[in-house]
C-alpha cells in the first residue's frame, strides 16, 4: 500500500513539477528542447521532463549548448537533476562535460490536510509573515550565518518573488524578540496541486525546540485552507527524517549538477 502512494505521488510530482515559476523581476524563462531554463536568478538553472528523450551525441551537444550559454554569460549553472530521471546516463555526461555534484536532498511529498496543525513555538517566540525589505534582509543574514557562507542574494530573490507573485509566496519568520532564528516560505503555483515548503532553516541554538515543526504545520493549515492538496520540499540530509516523521513521503532523491565559470 505504501509502493502504491509513493508510485502516485511521484507520478502526479513528474506530471506537474517538472517545470519552473515564472521568477519575476529581471530573470526570464527560455526553452532549448526538453529543457527550460532561467536567466537573471543569481546563477542559471536548468531543469527538465523526467525522460528528456534525448540519448547520446545529441544528449551532450543539448548539455554543452547549456554550459556555453552560461559561460558566454560569465555565470554558474545548476541542472537539476531527479535519481529517476531518463536517459540513466544524464548525470554521468553532465560529469564529463564538466558539471559538479552538490549534495543530494530527498524528495518529499506530503498531503496538506495531514499535515495542517496549529502551529505550538517555544515561549517567547512568535511567528509572523513578512515582506518589507529589511525583514528580508534579516532573513538572508540568519541563511548566511546558518550556512556559513554570503546569502545576502537571498533579500532580492525573494523580493522579486513577492513581486511577481505575492498571492502565492508566503514569508514566514520565527522571532525571538529582535533576533530571527527561523524562516522559511511557501510557494503556490497558479494550476498546480502542489505547494512548495522552502528554507526552514533554523538558528543552531534554537533547533531542537519545535520551531521546523511549527512552521509546516502552519504553511500546511495555509495550503489547505486554500485547497492545494499537496506539499512538496526538496530536503536535507537533516530535515528529511523530520519531514518523513511529520507525513511526508519521500518519492525520489533530487541532486544539483553545478558548472562554474
Amino acid at each position: 500500500m505504501e509502493d502504491k502512494l509513493i508510485n502516485e505521488l511521484r507520478a502526479t510530482y513528474d506530471a506537474q513539477l517538472r517545470g519552473v515559476t515564472p521568477p519575476g523581476g529581471s530573470a526570464r524563462i527560455e526553452r532549448d528542447g526538453p529543457l527550460t531554463r532561467v536567466v537573471g536568478w543569481h546563477r542559471g538553472f536548468v531543469t527538465g521532463p523526467r525522460d528528456l528523450g534525448v540519448y547520446g551525441t545529441e544528449l551532450d551537444a543539448l548539455i554543452a549548448r547549456q554550459r556555453d550559454f552560461y559561460a558566454a554569460r560569465g555565470e554558474a549553472v545548476e541542472w537539476k537533476t531527479r535519481a529517476h530521471d531518463l536517459p540513466t546516463d544524464l548525470t554521468d555526461r553532465l560529469a564529463a562535460a564538466g558539471f559538479v555534484a552538490e549534495d543530494s536532498e530527498t524528495v518529499l511529498v506530503g498531503r496538506s490536510s495531514d499535515l495542517a496543525a496549529d502551529p505550538v513555538l517555544p515561549d517567547g517566540v512568535t511567528l509572523r509573515q513578512v515582506a518589507a525589505r529589511p525583514d528580508l534582509q534579516r532573513i538572508a543574514a540568519m541563511e548566511s550565518a546558518v550556512w556559513g557562507e554570503d546569502w545576502s542574494w537571498l533579500a532580492d530573490d525573494l523580493a522579486a518573488r513577492i513581486e511577481n507573485a505575492p498571492d502565492n509566496t508566503v514569508v514566514l519568520v520565527a522571532e525571538a524578540g529582535t533576533e530571527v532564528v527561523c524562516a522559511a516560505w511557501l510557494v503556490f503555483k497558479d494550476g498546480i496541486d502542489f505547494a512548495g515548503l522552502w528554507g526552514g532553516s533554523t538558528l543552531k541554538e534554537w533547533r531542537g525546540r519545535g520551531i521546523y515543526r511549527a512552521m509546516v504545520a502552519h504553511r500546511a493549515q495555509l495550503a489547505a485552507a486554500r485547497g492545494v492538496p499537496y506539499l512538496y520540499v526538496d530536503a536535507s540530509a537533516d530535515s528529511a527524517p523530520i519531514l518523513n516523521r511529520l507525513g511526508l513521503h519521500a518519492v525520489t532523491t533530487t541532486t544539483p549538477y553545478v558548472w562554474s565559470p
